[in-house]
């Protein structure tokens, strides 16, 4: 269930689906439009209704008040009193407003409010009352309000002044009810929303489908090119149409021939290459075995011979053993390349079997002026080839020493609950950033012009390398000009374990200061 509603996130969804993205885009958008759309044709009903509804007040009104002051003009003061008079003027105003519920009608006298039973005078804002005061007639939106039990309305207030002789204007206001206009008005909202809503659904609803037309082909395209990264050469996209898609689909079963037949040469030549290497190996094994017999009998007799010929025949001696030691490696690459190396799994005390090999090195680095020590921590048992391991660590001593410039090598070993590592630290020459990158690489060598004293074939940390990956572990350097070395040897405490960190730091306990170089 959790995992399901995961799935359901935005976040994720927006990143993971090209359709999601693409409705939702469009759903935003049509979502801003439609309201912008709706606000103004919201604002336009209602400042056309209530446009129309103003007009025609100020009409009504207009006339009533006409026919009103029109009355109140001919009325004689001396024989009427003007004030049955304008009472009997509002009542029939307010009689002909009830025909049909058109209006309210209040009069403000000097004594009292005249009208229409029930109005409030606070149905009259203030700010009428002022304007009232001047010439014409005036508008003005109100809620009209009642002293009985009904509820008030929203509506339209409009005033003007009725001018008696001898008399002070009397203020008029007739209150229009703009019910009906905004029980309208709500209905054009909700009908252009409901629309919006309509429009909005079957957007979704037309993108999605569109969406998925659209991206059918490309999801084809990232299927074939997963089925070709998978291996499976020979498939192809299914080609329909001849528009841009249909493009797509050609272009991409023509970028899958052409790698499969690409690929097609490239494994045929590492196959050649392959086994070019494992023949030439092979066949000069046999008169490398006759050449190390004659050798073996010059060398025998090196002392009778004079000094240019015996030193020749310890030379021979010397070079033959760096020979074979070169076939052996080629060999070992050619295995390597074609995926025909094995372990041979059993428990190793990798700190007993680092101890060993120190020993086996011992009397060359002190040749050097080198002294070697061993330092072991925690658990150092793992499942290993532990051939295999002594070959990665007689290439990580000989190369300390090698490179060691006489100062003294440190060997770690340490173990905890998933690998065990082997760290090999020296004091020498060191390595830039740029050579970082390049001491794993075949027959590859820092400084060409530099002597070796301890031979080797530039193929030891390839091998070793390809040896560490072979138990699915690391085998990782770092160096720093004039401050030496480290390689380090991390490898699975069971093997088909993988390795995801280090029992041992990559950058040496005694540097202070920043990195310089690492590679992997």
């Amino acid at each position: 269930m959790r995992r399901w509603l995961a799935r359901l996130n935005p976040l994720q969804l927006w990143s993971r689906s090209l359709p999601y993205r693409v409705v939702t885009s469009t759903l935003l958008a049509a979502v801003l439009i439609l309201m912008a759309t709706g606000w103004f044709l919201t604002a336009q009903s209602v400042q056309g209704v209530m446009a129309g509804k103003t007009q025609a007040s100020l009409a009504e009104a207009s006339s009533v008040v006409a026919s009103m002051q029109r009355d109140l003009s001919a009325t004689d003061p001396r024989t009427t009193s003007l004030g049955e008079r304008i009472t009997q003027l509002t009542r029939e105003a307010a009689n002909r407003g009830k025909v049909g519920n058109q209006y309210f009608v209040v009069v403000e006298t000097s004594i009292a409010q005249i009208g229409t039973e029930g109005v409030a005078s606070s149905s009259i804002p203030d700010s009428i009352r002022v304007a009232a005061d001047g010439d014409g007639l005036w508008s003005t939106p109100t809620v009209i309000r009642f002293t009985d039990s009904r509820a008030e309305e929203p509506g339209l207030v409009v005033a003007a002044l009725l001018v008696a002789p001898g008399q002070e204007p009397y203020r008029i206001f007739f209150l229009f009810s703009t019910a009906q206009e905004q029980q309208t008005l709500a209905v054009v909202q909700q009908a252009t929303w409901a629309t919006g809503l309509f429009v909005i659904v079957g957007l979704a609803v037309m993108v999605y489908l569109i969406s998925l037309q659209m991206l059918r082909p490309v999801r084809d395209a990232r299927l074939a090119a997963e089925r070709l990264a998978a291996g499976h050469l020979t498939d192809r996209m299914k080609v329909t149409g001849t528009e841009d898609l249909a493009g797509l689909a050609r272009s991409m079963n023509h970028m899958a021939a052409e790698l499969e037949h690409k690929i097609t040469e490239l494994e045929h030549l590492s196959a050649v290459q392959q086994r070019f290497v494992s023949d030439v190996s092979h066949e000069l094994r046999t008169p490398l075995t006759t050449i190390r017999m004659a050798s073996e009998v010059i060398y025998a007799h090196r002392f009778s011979f004079d000094a240019p010929s015996g030193r020749s025949a310890e030379l021979l001696a010397a070079e033959l053993d760096r020979f074979e030691e070169l076939l052996a490696d080629l060999l070992e690459i050619s295995r390597f390349d074609a995926g025909a190396a094995q372990l041979a799994l059993d428990d190793v005390d990798l700190h007993g079997l680092s101890t060993e090999e120190v020993s086996g090195v011992q009397r060359l680095a002190e040749e050097s002026g080198s002294t070697v020590t061993v330092l072991a921590s925690g658990n150092c048992v793992a499942e290993v080839d532990g051939r295999r391991i002594r070959r990665i660590l007689r290439n990580l001593l000989t190369n300390a020493i090698e490179h060691g410039e006489g100062g003294p090598i440190v060997v770690q070993v340490a173990g905890d609950e998933k690998s065990v590592a082997i760290a090999v630290r020296d004091h020498g020459v060191g390595f830039t950033v740029a050579e970082g990158g390049q001491v794993f690489n075949r027959f590859w060598r820092a400084d060409p012009s530099r002597g070796r004293r301890v031979g080797g074939t530039g193929l030891g940390l390839s091998i070793a390398l390809e040896d560490a990956r072979l138990h699915g572990g690391w085998l990782t350097a770092w160096g720093r000009p004039g401050e030496g070395a480290q390689f380090r040897l991390t490898v699975p405490r069971r093997a088909g374990d993988t390795v995801r960190s280090s029992p041992l730091p990559l950058i040496p306990d005694d540097v202070k200061e920043g990195i310089d170089a690492i590679s992997s």
